[in-house]
């Protein structure tokens, strides 16, 4: 089958490309700009959209990203051609509903919950298929990777509603805090979808969900107790799965001891840091026992797991001066990062640039992204860039002045043309500069290195 991709170069799409070619079908693309995701592939790739990719190619079917405009030539020429167009999200499902398919949902911790369970799967031997949203360098820094066995392990996205798509064997819920305000108009919107995302499992399957977030508390309330059994992770001993007696360890890292039905199994050590990062540990272990692999296995597995790109990631160090970027770009994902660079990192201080991401976004999280900014028990310094706008138009009270004004004035707002010479001038040896968004701004932090 000939396939045709939209948005080529975005994680998502670019990950479902690789398992359509492993797949044995030809695989072709387009995105605005060229990307390392398919360079590497052999994936033919054309730059821009328009309906000459079509005509060239004649496709059988055409996925796009929902970040494509409805309107443009290319979408529009494959309908009148009577040729199949699709979402990506759709095009995934009809992959993962074939087989065994655990799913992982939540505003954050998915990629490394899904890069954590993903690794359990393939060292224990069991061939699964695995799609993520970022490079994962424990796969050989790749976001896909297309197994033979039974089990297909996948980061699902709730930005677009389109985790409705799956029917799980096995669902996780890393936690259901409002985001993506520009599809999900209320929080009651955004818990209401992610309970009909736990009710849409198998039948008898079970639901892996944390029990130490609001929402996904409220999920637990609402969806349908007949499905399958709910099991809830978090810290101590009173949950199905839990964490305690938890030592951040000097230089990264951490040790728990682990608690299954109230019952110690034994003692969790991981190399990348943050409570967060344990949470997203209980919920693959979770995963891995429902599915036949014991604690011991997944943990003495879990000890080696690197992380994903982009999440506290090591760039490079320079005068003393230690670069980390990070994908956080919502509230409680920029608060977790900044305590995890802390308990690793204790005598150094953080001097942040951060780039807000989408506009909507922007407007409802101003105030408290303002005010993660200005602790100074989290940044000792905070700058702050334009807001990326990853396709949405600007919006009343969405841009970045909207953080300041909610900072009073105390941050301040940089740009690429600026933002190195600036940062050079604040930052001390012994610190971090630690470039935090989900679009571009890892640059800064790239140029930073190379600046003299």
């Amino acid at each position: 089958m000939r396939v045709h991709l939209m948005g080529l170069g975005g994680a998502g799409i670019s990950a479902l490309a690789k398992l359509l070619a492993s797949a044995g079908h030809e695989v072709t693309g387009c995105d605005l700009s060229p990307n390392p995701y398919y360079e590497s592939e052999n994936i033919k790739c054309e730059l821009g959209h328009s309906e000459e990719h079509i005509k060239k190619y004649n496709p059988d079917v055409l996925i796009y990203t929902s970040a494509v405009d409805q309107n443009c030539p290319e979408l529009k020429f494959a309908r009148e051609k009577n040729i199949e167009v699709i979402p990506r999200g759709l095009a995934l499902s009809k992959l993962f509903n074939a087989k065994s398919g655990i799913g992982i949902a939540g505003a954050h911790g998915k990629t490394t919950t899904s890069s954590m369970t993903g690794l359990i799967f393939l060292k224990a031997n069991l061939s699964p298929t695995v799609y993520i949203g970022a490079n994962v360098p424990d796969f050989g820094n790749t976001n896909a990777v297309a197994g033979e066995g039974e089990f297909f392990i996948a980061e699902l996205d709730e930005s677009d509603g389109s985790f409705e798509y799956f029917t799980p064997a096995t669902t996780i819920i890393t936690n259901a805090d409002w985001d993506h305000v520009d599809h999900f108009h209320t929080r009651d919107d955004f818990i209401n979808a992610f309970t009909r995302f736990a009710d849409g499992r198998k039948n008898n399957s079970p639901l892996i969900i944390c029990a130490e977030d609001e929402g996904a508390s409220l999920v637990i309330e609402r969806c349908n107790k007949n499905r399958g059994k709910i099991i809830r992770y978090g810290f101590g001993q009173k949950w199905e799965w839990g964490a305690a007696e938890i030592e951040h360890l000097d230089g990264g890292g951490s040790i728990s001891k682990i608690f299954h039905d109230g019952q110690a199994v034994g003692f969790l050590k991981l190399r990348v840091s943050g409570e967060h990062n344990i949470l997203n540990a209980l919920a693959s272990i979770a995963a891995a026992h429902e599915n036949g692999i014991d604690f011991e296995k997944s943990a003495n597995i879990l000890k080696d797991f690197h992380g994903s790109e982009r999440r506290m990631q090591i760039k490079g160090e320079v005068n003393n001066i230690l670069i980390i970027d990070d994908y956080a770009h919502h509230p409680s994902e920029m608060k977790a990062t900044l305590k995890a660079i802390h308990e690793i990192y204790k005598d150094k201080r953080v001097v942040l640039i951060y780039q807000p991401h989408r506009f909507s976004r922007t407007a409802q999280f101003a105030k408290d992204i303002a005010e993660i900014m200005c602790d100074k028990n989290l940044a000792a310094k905070s700058y702050l860039m334009p807001v990326y706008s990853a396709g949405e138009h600007e919006i009343s009270n969405s841009s970045s002045n909207e953080i300041i004004k909610a900072s009073n004035n105390k941050i301040e707002l940089v740009n690429f043309d600026n933002a190195v010479e600036i940062l050079k001038n604040v930052t001390l040896p012994n610190d971090i500069l630690l470039t935090m968004g989900a679009g571009d701004v890892y640059k800064i932090g790239e140029e930073f290195l190379s600046y003299n």
